[in-house]
């Protein structure tokens, strides 16, 4: 099967030997998106809270250029340096995703690049 790969300049770059996406039929594989602004590639960390809604634009920006939309999204991982924020990655999220939400999984890893307190990535299904 055919693969495609997505990149748009209304997400980071990828910052290391990956794509931002790869198409592959109708399922689309999103990278992490940790919570960079992709126009000054800094983190956007004031508060956890900031980097919750940065990692959901970055990761809707991909998911739009993939021609889909979050809701769309049937898998989502999200990875937090400290489990504590458990709850408002759930307050959030549903700013952004509408019900029934997709399966997903929370971690709570060591570290994440670039000193981010959390990561997202998933599986898109267009169409």
């Amino acid at each position: 099967m055919t693969r495609s790969i997505i990149q748009t300049d209304r997400a980071p770059p990828a910052i290391g030997t990956y794509s931002q996406a790869v198409v592959c039929g109708n399922t689309v594989y999103l990278s992490g998106q940790i919570p960079l602004d992709p126009r000054t590639m800094t983190l956007v960390n004031a508060t956890i809270d900031d980097e919750i809604h940065q990692v959901f634009r970055n990761l809707r920006a991909v998911c739009e250029a993939a021609g889909g939309a979050l809701c769309g999204i049937v898998k989502l991982n999200i990875y937090l340096t400290d489990l504590a924020h458990f709850g408002r990655v759930n307050e959030i999220m549903a700013e952004y995703f509408p019900q029934p939400y997709p399966a997903r999984a929370a971690i709570g890893v060591a570290s994440l690049p670039r000193g981010a307190r959390i990561e997202a990535d998933g599986i898109l299904v267009l169409g």
